[in-house]
């Protein structure tokens, strides 16, 4: 596949969620890490995470109709252009309550999406 992100397979597009919703776990999960430190990186997963579903074909998503994908690719745009307007509480409790969530829809679409 082409360099070029926007060419990349939707297989390729799910790993990244999957592999940066399993990076976020590992920061939160992890109490030697500063929490300055697990803020900024979990924020970079989230706009990771925001950019690989904006790309996401509709019919991709559609199988798994619980999780907005609207909103998660909306969060990573905020993150991205109004980040000053992005509390701690909304990216901790988005990395401890939403990510596992998303995380278990999007290795089921990689299931079916190989």
């Amino acid at each position: 596949m082409a360099e070029d992100g926007s060419r990349r397979a939707v297989g390729d597009r799910l790993d990244d969620v999957i592999r940066a919703c399993e990076a976020i776990r590992r920061y939160v999960g992890d109490p030697r890490l500063p929490e300055d430190l697990v803020h900024d990186a979990v924020r970079m997963r989230l706009v990771e995470i925001g950019e690989a579903v904006r790309v996401l074909p509709a019919a991709v998503t559609a199988g798994e109709p619980d999780i907005p994908w609207s909103r998660v690719s909306d969060l990573g745009e905020r993150l991205t252009r109004r980040y000053f307007d992005t509390t701690r509480a909304v990216v901790s409790g988005t990395a401890r309550t939403d990510v596992p969530h998303l995380a278990a829809a999007a290795a089921r679409l990689r299931a079916t999406h190989g």
